[in-house]
Order: C-alpha cells, then sequence, then structure tokens
C-alpha cells in the first residue's frame, strides 16, 4: 500500500489594500460575516459596555471631585468608602480603573484632534490659572509647588480633563453596546454588517453633543471646557480615541526595550503601531500588559452564550482571558469600521464623480493604516 502525503496547509490570504477599500466603499463589513463572529463580537461588546460603564462613572466622577488632589489614593471610590469596599479593593476583586487610566494616558500623551488644539489655547490657560489660584488659597502647598513648578498644575488640569473627556466618550459607547446586545436578543442585529451599522448609527446620532466641562472651587463655577469652545462627541474626543488607542497605542514595558540604544522604540511617536488593532493577544494575562486588566474585567461580566462558546473552542477555559482578547480585537474592528463609515465626507451612493473621488481618498487613507494591522483577525 502507497503512502499517501498530507497536504500543506494553505496560509490565509490576507486582505489587500484594494480589498479594505472595496469593503469600505460598498458597505462591506472589514470582519468577515459569519455567525461565530457575531455571537463573539456581539457578546463581547456587552461584556465591555458593562464594564465601560463602571469605567465611565469613575472618571467622570474624577473630573469632578480630584481637581489638583496631590495625593488622589481614593479616586477609585467613587461610589463611596468603607472597609469592605477597600478590602476587596486590596483583594483585586473589584474592577480595575487602571486600565481606564492607561487609555487616558495614550489619549494625553498622543494629543490629537479638537480636544488637544483646545488645550493649548489661551482660553484654556486663562482657566488654569483661576482654578490655581482659587485652589492655591486654600492650599499653601499647591501654592508653593506653582512659584517653583509654574507648568506643573496646568498639566495635571489637562490631564484631569481628558481623564473627564474620556468619561463622557464611554458613557456613550456603554449605552451603544448594551443597546446593541438587547437588539441582538430580539433578533434585530442579524450578522456583522448590523453590528456595524448600529455603532456608526449611534456615533452619528451623538457626533454633535457637546464636549463641556466646568469644575467648582469654593463658591465659584469655573468652566475648563466652555460651550464657545465648540468642541463636540464625534470629531474631537472619539476619533481621536481611536487614533491613540486603536492605532498607536504604547509600548508595553517588559515586551520591548525603552533603551534609546537598542531602537526598539520610534522617536516619533506618530510612528507607534502599538494600538488594539496591532496588538498580538498571546501576551494578555502577562506581567505588566496593561490590556489584561480589562480582559479580567470582562471576564467577570463575560455572557453565558459566549463563555459556553469559548468551551467549546480554543483551549476551554484554560485561555479564555486570550479567547477574550481576541474576540475583542475582533469587535475594535467593527468599532473602527463605524467610525470609518460614520466620517465618511460624502453618502456611499452619491452619483457624483467628485464625492466619489473624495469618498475613495478618504478610505484609501484608513486601508492604508488597516494594512499594518492583524488582518488576520478579519479572516
Amino acid at each position: 500500500m502507497t503512502p499517501t502525503s498530507a497536504s500543506p496547509v494553505q496560509p490565509p490570504v490576507l486582505p489587500d489594500q484594494e480589498e479594505l477599500i472595496r469593503r469600505l466603499l460598498s458597505d462591506t463589513p472589514l470582519l468577515k460575516d459569519t455567525p461565530d463572529h457575531l455571537l463573539q463580537v456581539v457578546n463581547v461588546l456587552e461584556s465591555y459596555g458593562l464594564v465601560l460603564d463602571a469605567y465611565s462613572k469613575n472618571l467622570v466622577d474624577q473630573g469632578e471631585q480630584q481637581m489638583l488632589n496631590p495625593f488622589p489614593v481614593f479616586r477609585f471610590f467613587h461610589e463611596g468608602f468603607n472597609l469592605k469596599r477597600l478590602w476587596t479593593h486590596l483583594m483585586g476583586d473589584r474592577i480595575n480603573f487602571e486600565y481606564a487610566e492607561y487609555c487616558q494616558k495614550a489619549m494625553f500623551w498622543h494629543g490629537t484632534g479638537g480636544l488637544d488644539a483646545y488645550l493649548d489655547t489661551p482660553e484654556f490657560a486663562e482657566a488654569c490659572q483661576r482654578i490655581i489660584k482659587r485652589k492655591s488659597a486654600r492650599d499653601p502647598l499647591l501654592a508653593l509647588n506653582n512659584r517653583l513648578y509654574p507648568d506643573f498644575a496646568p498639566e495635571a488640569i489637562r490631564s484631569l480633563t481628558t481623564i473627564y473627556c474620556l468619561g463622557l466618550f464611554w458613557r456613550v459607547m456603554s449605552d451603544i453596546f448594551v443597546d446593541l446586545a438587547r437588539r441582538y436578543a430580539i433578533k434585530e442585529v442579524t450578522c456583522v454588517n448590523d453590528v456595524v451599522h448600529h455603532i456608526r448609527d449611534g456615533l452619528v446620532a451623538a457626533a454633535g453633543s457637546p464636549i463641556e466641562y466646568k469644575v467648582t472651587i469654593g463658591d465659584e463655577e469655573i468652566w475648563v471646557l466652555p460651550p464657545e469652545a465648540g468642541l463636540t462627541f464625534l470629531v474631537d474626543v472619539a476619533v481621536p480615541y481611536v487614533e491613540a488607542v486603536f492605532f498607536r497605542g504604547m509600548p508595553f514595558l517588559g515586551t520591548v526595550s525603552y533603551n534609546a540604544q537598542a531602537r526598539q522604540i520610534s522617536p516619533d511617536i506618530s510612528d507607534f503601531k502599538y494600538g488594539a488593532l496591532y496588538a498580538d493577544p498571546i501576551p494578555s494575562m502577562g506581567a505588566g500588559i496593561p490590556p489584561s486588566l480589562c480582559m479580567q474585567d470582562m471576564y467577570r461580566h463575560l455572557p453565558e452564550e459566549l463563555s459556553l462558546w469559548y468551551d467549546d473552542n480554543g483551549r476551554g477555559q484554560t485561555d479564555v482571558h486570550v479567547q477574550i482578547c481576541v474576540s475583542f480585537q475582533k469587535s475594535m474592528f467593527c468599532v473602527t469600521n463605524a467610525a470609518i463609515a460614520g466620517t465618511m465626507p460624502h453618502p456611499l451612493h452619491t452619483d457624483d464623480p467628485e464625492q466619489q473621488a473624495a469618498n475613495r481618498a478618504y478610505a484609501e487613507a484608513w486601508s492604508g493604516r488597516l494594512m499594518g494591522c492583524q488582518r488576520v483577525a478579519l479572516l
């Protein structure tokens, strides 16, 4: 009997740039439309939506209560402080708000979009000085620090402003994701393209919502982001978030060398490719990997349907955190897809050649960014 040789396994054919452009311009989802993908994306976004609800409440509370607090040790106790909550916090039986701060630091550090531009204006600098003056009257340590290091307090206010705005952004996204799960349960969402459309419509509906921020110092209300600034949800916060967290991100400690001589990190942060769409999910739950905290938070709120699916796929519950990370990355491609669709210059069905050309140029720019991402996640 002649032995037969096994047929070699062919590597998957990844979508090239023209294919990505075609999908963006033809209202075809970037993520392959399969029942498994639908199940993963909807359920992991439901879990993420519940986590974002907690993240949002905490960040908004920080923005309202922690202005120029030199020792914000209780900033994670927005629901109130007691010994039981302290004990569960110390034991790790809690939502990991540190991951929310990691995302905030990425937005703050990369500083793109209208929000960051406003933080460089004289109006914002004037608001900072009013806040510092009022706080210094009751805080001699702040007054001394401000005389010695005049840029420290304004930078702290910039950071807290980003924290507050990220809380507002996540409030909207949490509601979108939880409502997506509701519509999936009643069969209104039946395919991946429905997921993309739902998120797109939610982003567009919130697009013009104003981003405003004021604090109360003593008996005085001070506008940090006044209505006159004209900041809005989509272009000034949502798109910068996608840029900072989905695409650029920050290198995780322990995965690459920060030594300048090693040249493992680009000196130009606009070249960074450490965001969620580029991430290798394997190190999830490794020490020093911030998304591990988010995966644990989502694991605590994992819908039963997705948990049962993990039992029959991969290595079951043994590598469930890695599987959550994979599903989460797929879902983030859907969110990115929705953000691109929601900011397309013109309707996809336009017959105007100039508008079609503008849409194609926009799709080409985004597809170029997506070529460096984990395209295998789209299969």
